[in-house]
């Protein structure tokens, strides 16, 4: 029988660790179904201003989305712009999108590698003239630093917080005309490559922007083009395209991964790497140890919405691993999809079992992580 001194310091001990964990649960709200399943969904959407009563606005503040994407070009009209039009604009448009969210973080993305993929254009009253990767291979590391500290600050300074770049495909196809072709690699040799990929990443860091490595496990050997339709890299595929990933993986300077399109047989005999579980789950986390977030390459590109249609593709993508799913309704008017859509067809998924719901709050502690080095 316990002696009554010491039975009130365990009664009061019990009262102050409930006190505690009652403080812990009301000082981490839970997040609801909608808010938990928006948080897996970075979206683009039309518009130059994000005010309060506008879509976007209304769609970031419901289901506290993990991000957005911004392009310059409007696939509707050619003539006006989608999202950026002006230095002044576009920081008064990241300024707006990030009063619309709960906690200040959202992801707001951009491709800006340099070359012919940058954003920021010369003629929206950006610098615009960063080199393509190719062309760094000419310069000095100093240079180098130079252009891609430029690239962060600009990055930085007009409200952009995660650059879907560094591009880390090996350039060892000639024949490859969205990488090679257009100098979107740092080289054939994947040491070299993680060395600018280095700099980059450094260089986006040390202006408060997170980068993406991309395009796993490797898109540098390919033919087509995963924007049009299905590409298969099987027999040109080299195992050596995932090097990169693995030198970096373990690293604190990768913030997240973007996985491809491309079908690949020798890693998975039924899906493309962004749908597949042995890719995601099995190669990239758990043989590579890559515990951060893994994004996919816009779900909308012909390689995927084309075959696996909307629902398909949700639950393929959410079952394989991945963490935020990228849908950009860039590529085709028809493709164009809203995020309540999107929410509702992967609540229909969860009613029906065809995904986990302890599958989406891992994806979101990931996404978490990712923010809280902002």
């Amino acid at each position: 029988m316990l002696k009554k001194g010491i039975l009130i310091s365990l009664l009061l001990t019990l009262n102050s660790c409930a006190t505690n964990q009652n403080y812990i649960e009301t000082s981490q709200p839970t997040k609801t179904l909608n808010e938990k399943i928006g948080s897996m969904l970075m979206v683009g959407f039309m518009g130059t201003t994000a005010y309060k009563n506008s879509q976007i606005c209304k769609d970031i503040r419901k289901y506290d989305l993990a991000g957005v994407i911004l392009f310059d070009i409007n696939p509707v009209n050619h003539k006006q712009a989608k999202n950026i039009s002006s230095k002044n604009q576009v920081t008064k448009l990241t300024q707006q999108l990030q009063a619309c969210s709960k906690d200040g973080r959202l992801l707001i993305s951009v491709d800006q590698e340099g070359g012919r993929v940058q954003r920021l254009k010369s003629k929206y009253g950006f610098y615009g003239k960063f080199p393509k990767a190719k062309d760094v291979l000419t310069l000095s590391d100093d240079k180098v630093r130079w252009h891609y500290n430029k690239m962060g600050a600009e990055l930085m300074n007009a409200g952009i917080n995660y650059n879907l770049a560094p591009d880390v495909d090996l350039a060892i196809n000639p024949k490859n005309h969205v990488i090679y072709g257009l100098g979107r690699s740092f080289g054939a040799d994947p040491k070299q490559v993680v060395h600018y990929a280095s700099i980059f990443m450094n260089a986006m860091h040390n202006n408060g922007v997170l980068t993406s490595l991309k395009h796993f496990p490797g898109h540098g050997s390919s033919l087509g083009d995963t924007h049009k339709g299905f590409v298969d890299v099987t027999n040109l595929w080299q195992r050596k395209e995932l090097e990169p990933y693995r030198l970096l993986a373990q690293s604190h300077t990768i913030d997240s991964v973007m996985v491809a399109h491309v079908f690949n047989k020798k890693l998975d005999s039924r899906y493309p790497a962004t749908l597949s579980k042995k890719i995601v789950n099995g190669l990239l986390r758990k043989e590579f140890g890559f515990n951060g977030v893994v994004i996919t390459d816009d779900l909308q590109m012909g390689a995927i919405n084309k075959k696996y249609g909307l629902k398909n593709t949700l639950k393929l993508a959410i079952n394989a691993g991945d963490d935020i799913l990228l849908f950009g309704n860039q590529l085709s008017v028809k493709s164009m999809v809203k995020t309540k859509t999107l929410v509702n067809t992967i609540k229909s998924l969860l009613r029906k079992g065809e995904v986990k719901l302890s599958d989406i709050e891992a994806s979101n502690q990931r996404v978490e992580n990712l923010k809280a080095k902002l």
